[in-house]
């Protein structure tokens, strides 16, 4: 049995619903680009867009062991593709999913000081998590 604290939860759903709409803008901005696995849905297709498309984007905490930058949330970017991902395309994605979450985090989350990071070879939400600010 897990016990999690409601500000965690609040948080974290505050959390997932910028990665529903960066998982949209994705869908958007990489449409054609690769082949989606065989039984992948089109994007919309689920009502779970973590589910459809070719995008699988969220966010797991890290408590830091060994991170320079102390605790946060690993970014989690999966691309469901048949097909090979040209590291030119995986790095243009990946620059596409910081500067968003860069300008986005700010407005989810007014007040608080929250920044995107590379930590080693992830990318990481850090700064002021606490609660109180959920």
């Amino acid at each position: 049995m897990s016990i999690r604290h409601p500000g965690t939860e609040r948080w974290e759903a505050r959390l997932r619903e910028l990665f529903i709409e960066l998982d949209r803008v994705l869908e958007q901005d990489f449409a054609g680009r690769l082949p989606l696995l065989p039984n992948r849905p089109a994007p919309g297709e689920t009502a779970d867009p973590e589910s459809d498309g070719l995008f699988n984007i969220g966010a797991v905490f890290s408590p830091a062991y060994g991170s320079r930058y102390g605790p946060g949330y690993v970014v989690d970017i999966q691309i469901r593709s048949s097909a090979p991902i040209p590291t030119e395309l995986r790095e243009a994605i990946e620059r596409r999913v910081v500067e968003w979450l860069r300008r986005r985090l700010p407005e989810q989350f007014p007040n608080t000081r929250l920044d995107v990071v590379h930590d080693g070879p992830v990318w990481k939400i850090v700064g002021d998590l606490s609660l109180g600010k959920a």
